[in-house]
């Protein structure tokens, strides 16, 4: 397994692997590897050739007063992970080699970001979409890899490469859960004992949700109600959103027809967890 740091290292590899005629595979992370990241690389490796794994904590979609300087981070285990899953190549820059002085070029999806997380996270999804974007264009895969934990992100990356006519091939994988059902994230980390119990109130609302719809309701209003219900009786938890939104569209809809996405972001102390399903 080769690290790579230097982005024009990095782009010499590609250029290599595509003269041998081999498929480029890639999955972007930031780190603090854990199962559902698995997912991504599992799936990825029966996908082509050479497997590709960034890791990079970026911080042009942290906010002000976000955790970019607490974000978890283990290089050591995120290597050893990544080896025993045969990645071939960490693509490893560092913020600098990302953002030299005198950057100043951002990549937006207006419609779609302004939705669920964008309206609480301002700038969030342009720093995602514009790392991204610099991140295939360094790498050149055929196929990417991302989780569908983060709906909105997928869908955004999504619109842009279609719209930037960006040749990558968009894969999802579904959501990664422990055994009580929250679903994985680096942030978990930064739970202690009494809010990690907590959590799980998450993946209760959903299912609850997910239980009223298919008795046949399909009132907005109704399943929001029992869902916020359910988060709202943790006194540790504290409601961002909770919306049902349309799959394509990520713009609220007041009935289910056809199918919809169920979306979440709760505080559990000063940790920022999200989750979500399709109904129907």
């Amino acid at each position: 397994m080769k690290v790579i740091k230097n982005i024009k290292e990095m782009r010499t590899f590609s250029d290599a692997v595509r003269k041998a005629g081999k498929s480029i595979v890639f999955a972007p992370t930031m780190g603090c590897l854990h199962r559902g990241h698995v997912s991504l690389l599992e799936k990825g490796r029966s996908l082509g050739d050479v497997l590709v794994l960034s890791i990079f904590v970026n911080p042009l979609q942290f906010g002000p007063k976000e955790d970019y300087a607490s974000y978890p981070r283990d290089f050591n285990a995120d290597l050893t992970l990544a080896e025993a899953n045969r990645v071939d190549v960490v693509f490893r820059p560092d913020a600098e080699e990302m953002y030299p002085d005198g950057y100043e070029t951002h990549v937006e999806v207006e419609r779609l970001s302004k939705h669920l997380c964008g309206l609480s996270r301002p700038g969030h999804f342009r720093g995602v979409a514009t790392v991204v974007a610099k991140l295939f264009n360094i790498i050149m895969p055929d196929t990417a890899i991302f989780g569908e934990k983060d709906f909105q992100q997928l869908m955004i990356i999504k619109k842009m490469a279609q719209d930037l006519n960006i040749g990558v091939n968009i894969v999802s994988v579904p959501i990664i859960r422990e055994p009580d059902g929250l679903a994985l994230s680096s942030r978990n980390n930064h739970l202690n004992r009494e809010e990690r119990k907590a959590a799980r109130c998450l993946y209760i609302a959903i299912k609850k949700g997910k239980d009223i719809f298919e008795r046949g309701v399909k009132d907005v209003d109704i399943i929001l109600k029992e869902v916020k219900r359910v988060v709202k009786a943790e006194p540790l938890a504290v409601i961002d959103y909770v919306k049902v939104c349309g799959v394509d569209t990520l713009e609220d809809v007041d009935i289910v027809a056809g199918k919809a996405l169920m979306a979440m972001a709760v505080r559990i102390g000063k940790t920022r967890l999200i989750d979500n399903c399709i109904l129907g």
